[in-house]
């Protein structure tokens, strides 16, 4: 495919104006419910219920033909549930009381177990009353589950809803089903629960969200790499050092000290997250923008990962995790984790992936580091292109510059393209609602397929089962510090070149 060709398709697919433009609002069949199972619980509260009441206020879910279902096991009332998830909406809600008091009307709860038919079969009498009542011709109306639930749930769900809850696909309607990482905590168990789902339902009805894939700077790699020429030859290891892929938190487990524990800081953060995104900075121009064209060229970045040595990996535990009374005396589990990669092809051959994530540690970012080559005779550092996902999002190039003033001398500055200051008034959409509205309109671009999965457990299951075994044990590491020092030693070895005297700083308005 020419150029040409790729970037009209590009201006089809992504665009440059604000969100409200960005999407077509919910294309005209039968009238859509979404039902949120686990609708009495954090994530559905903090994140999907929200993300529902953003859309809906943007206009992308009009209360004309849709309708929301709340779905758990506690016995509440459907004011119950409004009056939870309420305080929830962000800041600006107060201003907007019309809007949210409209928005809760369209909320119903229903209660009941997950593993008997009973209360599946009151929520498809309730959905289908609504239907009815929209006058939707059977069989076009269309149903969004997203199951806001523990994984080891999933299995009896999905067996409930295949077998009370499925809407007719006849006429132009579907029945599509949203899926919470963790998917599994190692290959068997991600293959055995893919197994189980994948019985029920169709790839295309499943949509495994990563809510990474939805941030507003992870979505713009395709475009930055494909259609900026200048990006196109230096985007190789012949120029390319090394890149770092990089998630901190300034705060520990707080309150979530046993769940964390069962799976530690790579399974939660850099199986996943971490490496989508790694994916998304080394995979080849794809043939199109066609989802399944772009999941194509991820899964054949995973399939050329080497293994993990076991030098290249620095694990650490903070002082002080093992004091939550969820968390084992003994317990061994990392809260921080820096994993080396390295991708076997014609491209990155030789190049680090270095990936790099922590609680607990001295500040609180989450970025893509792209550190080039020396330039040969010039001592004052290395260019760097950074994409700053969270907070403040940006992104800018590090260079080399003259200072200001009579004399020749050269310092580092940067060229910066920092989101709140370029596009002030724009709206940045959250994951969740960008992901929500993708699988409304049937787009799986940006969520995880079967077999991307499995190639991303392959990778990471013998390092994670050395781990349980006891065989490698975290370092321990002050809070608030920049982790084990050994960390920073192995980033050193793997090539990465700090810049001393040099600071970013997040422009002003």
């Amino acid at each position: 495919m020419g150029s040409g060709q790729w970037m009209v398709e590009k201006r089809s697919s992504f665009r440059s104006d604000s969100f409200s433009k960005e999407y077509e609002t919910v294309p005209e069949t039968g009238c859509l419910s979404i039902i949120v199972l686990g609708a009495s619980g954090d994530l559905a509260k903090k994140k999907t219920f929200p993300a529902l009441y953003n859309l809906y206020r943007r206009g992308f879910l009009p209360s004309n033909e849709v309708y929301i279902f709340g779905y758990a096991r506690t016995k509440i009332s459907d004011d119950d549930l409004r009056n939870r998830i309420r305080g929830y909406f962000g800041e600006d809600a107060s201003e907007h009381s019309e809007d949210v008091s409209k928005f809760l009307q369209l909320i119903k709860y229903v209660s009941g177990s997950y593993d008997t038919e009973d209360g599946f079969r009151l929520l498809d009498k309730e959905i289908s009353e609504h239907e009815v009542s929209k006058n939707s011709a059977e069989g076009s109306s269309r149903r969004l589950f997203y199951l806001a639930l523990p994984p080891s749930v999933y299995p009896p769900v999905c067996r409930m809803i295949r077998k009370c809850c499925m809407n007719r696909s006849d006429l132009g309607g579907w029945t599509r089903i949203v899926i919470e990482k963790p998917f599994g905590k190692d290959l068997e168990s991600a293959e055995k629960l893919s197994a189980q789902i994948g019985e029920l339902f169709e790839e295309p009805q499943l949509y495994r969200i990563d809510h990474y894939l939805g941030k507003e700077l992870v979505q713009n790699l395709l475009v930055l790499r494909f259609a900026n020429r200048f990006f196109l030859p230096l985007w190789n290891r012949d120029n390319i050092d090394n890149v770092q892929i990089v998630f901190r938190e300034d705060f520990g487990t707080e309150g979530r000290g046993g769940y964390f524990d069962e799976y530690g800081i790579i399974r939660d953060i850099i199986q996943n997250h971490l490496l989508q995104v790694l994916c998304l900075v080394a995979m080849e121009k794809p043939v199109s923008l066609k989802p399944e064209h772009i999941r194509d060229e991820k899964v054949k970045v995973l399939q050329s990962v080497l293994p993990i040595k076991d030098e290249e990996v620095v694990l650490g535990q903070y002082e002080g995790y093992r004091d939550d009374p969820t968390v084992p005396d003994h317990s061994n589990t990392p809260t921080f984790a820096t994993v080396v990669l390295r991708i076997h092809n014609e491209r990155w051959e030789g190049v680090p992936f270095i990936l790099k994530a922590g609680k607990a540690l001295n500040s609180r970012k989450a970025e893509i580091r792209v550190q080039f080559k020396d330039v040969p005779g010039q001592k004052q550092g290395r260019n760097e292109f950074v994409i700053r996902l969270q907070p403040s999002e940006a992104m800018y190039m590090k260079l080399t510059v003259k200072q200001p003033g009579l004399e020749m001398s050269t310092v580092q500055s940067e060229l910066d393209l920092s989101y709140k200051q370029r596009y002030q008034g724009v709206a940045i959409p959250e994951a969740y609602e960008r992901l929500i509205l993708d699988t409304i309109r049937g787009d799986q671009q940006h969520f995880v397929r079967r077999d991307e999965l499995k190639a991303a457990w392959e990778i990471f299951t013998p390092l994670l089962h050395r781990i349980d075994d006891g065989e490698m044990k975290p370092l321990q590491y002050q809070p608030g510090s920049r982790g084990p020092v050994k960390a920073d030693e192995l980033l050193a070895k793997a090539g990465y070149v700090q810049t001393h005297g040099y600071i970013w700083i997040p422009p002003t308005l």
